[in-house]
């Protein structure tokens, strides 16, 4: 598992949302935080692959080699060995 920087930050919950995640967080022996990152990893996964940063680097370059995309481990592994 790879560990992140975490930072903090306020967040403010209603009523329901707190009883809940304390619930959830003692069933799971698990912390509250630990679940709103859990629950925001959700949310991120759900979001539209254009809506992804990365997606815009998609088409930035040229190249002369063809299926790059199909054979870019050969290429890295090419470029790592020299």
């Amino acid at each position: 598992m790879t560990t992140h920087a975490k930072h903090p930050m306020q967040i403010y919950l209603d009523d329901r949302q707190d009883q809940f995640l304390r619930r959830l967080a003692k069933e799971r022996s698990a912390s509250i935080s630990e679940l709103v990152r859990e629950g925001i990893d959700l949310l991120l996964s759900r979001l539209p692959v254009e809506e992804d940063p990365a997606y815009k680097l998609v088409g930035l370059g040229t190249s002369k080699v063809r299926q790059v995309a199909n054979k870019h481990d050969e290429y890295i592994v090419d470029e790592i060995e020299r």
